[in-house]
């Protein structure tokens, strides 16, 4: 064995020691956010800061940049020069950040994570407060250590979010907006609106999961590499490629919620459990970026099953399983009630046209904490006014304000634009799609395979092969464009509206 394979295969095996302790954290973390008894949270995040450290540490190794300066450029394949080149990433990152705050940050999240339960529960955000004070704190000398170019926040996006800047999402943010605004203000002149009133009967729990159990399975989503639980805030993780578990929150009286949330859970599962086994082990086994995650639940659970098609096939199975109240209800009255455009305080129960409002308000909030304009204490008071200038809507508590979301108490500062470029992505795909297949009649005759396959062929097997922009420009041969967002939403509600 030359010295150069013998350094590949070294190099391989202490990526699967980092991957091992990887592992073990996700076990914990899905645990602490879905089975945990609170009075076990304190040593749990004994236990995440320890797995943490270790992580941090082989990742910051001097055998680390050894292997990143004896191999880069030299690499025998594609996989094992992009794993270097994720490697010295992260040990540059890495290696800004003292170890001592590194483990103190890791810690304060499991702490923040448990306790925004808590407040969120109460209504409460000064239980919060100084957990989310000290989170912001880390951030901003986080995003100092790493540096930036323009803009503080541009370093905390490039984690999610790997080529896109503030400056971009601050271009194209604002049009988005006037389009989205425009568009409602049309639907809301509409006298045609739909009656969602007759969603919101009583629906068991269990009959819930039958039916969103089912539609995961026709998606695809392999429960032999899988799991459906519940939790207060919905999340989809892969402990392994072959272990990637879903999570879902039921209403009883509004089954849309767990419904469509499933999916969208579900479509960040198939990502993951599709990515190409030959990444197994190495940092290219994961999603590339948020963004191109986010594309793909949200292509699921709004280009598929909020269409037209994706109901005449699943309306019958929907009935059999729903209580009798439901049976009285018409195809078209259904269909036009599950696409209502109504704003709402809970972004995860927003419709398709306002959910980008949601997106806004926050990142709006985020870029201004971590820029010292605006501070913690105020976010409860801004929040509100934001949420009424943008959704003509305003929250009586906090609970359904500020703490309805877990990002910033798990102190993901840059994660919520994603989101709303995801959204975008999603649009994009789904376009190409169009140009390749006839999607609507694959959905209607059921035929989730071929999407499925679609979608794993130009997007889930290459993981971090390929960067995000990478990944948009092979598929749909342009950069990011919002163009297609806004005309599938016009399109589609002109329809619904009929205006």
């Amino acid at each position: 064995m030359t010295d150069n394979k013998q350094l590949e295969a070294d190099f391989l095996e202490l990526l699967k020691e980092q991957k091992a302790y990887q592992e073990a954290l996700a076990l914990i973390q899905w645990d602490l956010r879905t089975k945990i008894p609170p009075k076990g949270v304190d040593q749990r995040s004994e236990v995440i800061g320890f797995l943490s450290q270790k992580v941090y540490q082989i990742a910051t190794s001097e055998k680390m940049k050894h292997f990143i300066d004896s191999l880069k450029g030299k690499a025998s394949s594609q996989i094992i020069q992009r794993s270097l080149e994720e490697c010295e990433e992260a040990y540059d990152r890495n290696r800004k950040i003292p170890e001592v705050e590194f483990k103190e940050f890791t810690m304060l999240q499991s702490k923040s994570e448990s306790l925004w339960q808590e407040a969120r529960e109460k209504g409460d955000f000064k239980l919060l407060q100084p957990y989310l004070e000290k989170l912001v704190e880390y951030n901003k000398k986080f995003a100092e250590y790493w540096g930036y170019e323009k803009n503080r926040y541009d370093a905390l996006l490039h984690v999610y979010e790997p080529g896109v800047t503030t400056e971009l999402l601050d271009k194209v943010f604002p049009d988005l907006r006037r389009s989205l605004t425009g568009l409602l203000k049309r639907i809301t002149a509409s006298d045609r609106k739909p009656n969602s009133a007759i969603l919101q009967k009583h629906f068991p729990k269990q009959d819930q999961e039958k039916f969103t159990l089912e539609i995961l399975k026709r998606m695809g989503y392999d429960f032999s590499a899988g799991r459906l639980d519940e939790t207060v805030h919905p999340f989809a993780i892969a402990i392994n490629p072959k272990d990637v578990r879903v999570t879902t929150r039921y209403d009883e009286n509004d089954f849309r919620m767990a419904v469509f949330g499933t999916i969208h859970e579900g479509g960040h599962a198939l990502y993951e459990q599709n990515i190409d086994q030959a990444l197994a082990q190495t940092p290219l086994a994961d999603g590339t970026s948020m963004g191109i995650h986010e594309s793909q639940s949200l292509f699921w659970e709004n280009f598929v099953a909020r269409s037209e098609a994706f109901w005449e096939n699943h309306f019958s199975l929907f009935q059999d399983i729903a209580p009798d109240d439901f049976s009285t209800i018409s195809f078209s009255d259904f269909y036009r009630a599950v696409n209502e455009v109504k704003p709402s305080l809970i972004r995860i129960e927003a419709d398709e046209l306002t959910y980008c409002l949601h997106i806004m308000v926050r990142y709006e909030l985020e870029k201004a904490l971590i820029n010292d304009e605006i501070e913690v204490k105020d976010l409860p008071g801004l929040w509100n006014q934001k949420m009424e200038d943008y959704l003509g809507i305003r929250p009586s508590s906090d609970r359904e304000g500020v703490l309805q979301d877990i990002h910033w108490a798990a102190g993901d500062f840059g994660y919520f634009p994603s989101y709303a470029l995801g959204y975008m992505y999603a649009a994009q795909f789904h376009q190409k799609l169009k140009e390749t297949m006839d999607v609507e009649s694959a959905i209607r005759s059921g035929d989730f395979a071929s999407v499925k396959n679609w979608l794993g062929e130009n997007i889930h097997q290459y993981g971090k092969l390929k960067k995000p922009l990478e990944i948009l420009r092979d598929v749909t041969e342009e950069g990011l464009n919002p163009e297609y967002l806004v005309e599938h939403l016009q399109s589609k509600y002109a329809s619904i509206y009929q205006f």
